[in-house]
């Protein structure tokens, strides 16, 4: 089973469904399923959506942070547009069991140190930028997104206005 496993993970995938489809009927199976990399894969399936909560929320706020404090209009209305698009895509993977285990001042640091990066090859920012987050994670997978609500906030912890151009 190994072998197939490596060589095509989405023809095992399958295969591995339909032995444990027939396991739940009473069908004497078991020996045939690869039980190791099926537990292993299992495990990964929580790791991944939760990683890729982690990036996404980390995007969303490296473009909030930069339709903040931007000093060009267009930059401002790219990064809204961005903003949109990885807090859907994080609202989506989003499961109430991840929002405890997310180190969200970790992702910040990280979105503020890539923030800063690209805002100082246009002169730094427009306004200053929080070194810590204003937001919880519900704050940023909540639907309907309010946009205009989480740069008011973000403007409000940097101390100073925020971009609402």
């Amino acid at each position: 089973m190994s072998s197939l496993y490596d060589a095509d993970i989405l023809l095992w995938s399958e295969q591995q469904a339909d032995l444990l489809r027939r396991l739940a009927r009473g069908e004497r199976v078991d020996d045939a399923v690869d039980w190791e990399n099926l537990i292993e894969e299992v495990g990964d399936v929580g790791r991944s959506e939760f990683n890729s909560l982690a990036g996404l929320l980390q995007t969303g706020l490296t473009q909030l942070l930069l339709a903040h404090a931007s000093r060009r209009l267009e930059q401002v209305g790219n990064a809204k547009a961005e903003v949109i698009l990885a807090l859907a895509a994080a609202a989506r993977c989003y499961a109430p069991s991840m929002g405890p285990r997310l180190d969200l001042g970790e992702v910040w640091s990280v979105a503020v140190a890539v923030a800063r990066d690209k805002l100082a090859a246009d002169g730094g920012p427009e306004s200053p930028l929080p070194e810590n987050c204003p937001f919880v994670v519900e704050d940023l997978v909540r639907r309907p997104l309010e946009l205009g609500s989480l740069l008011v906030r973000l403007g409000d912890a940097a101390g100073g206005p925020s971009a609402t151009r």
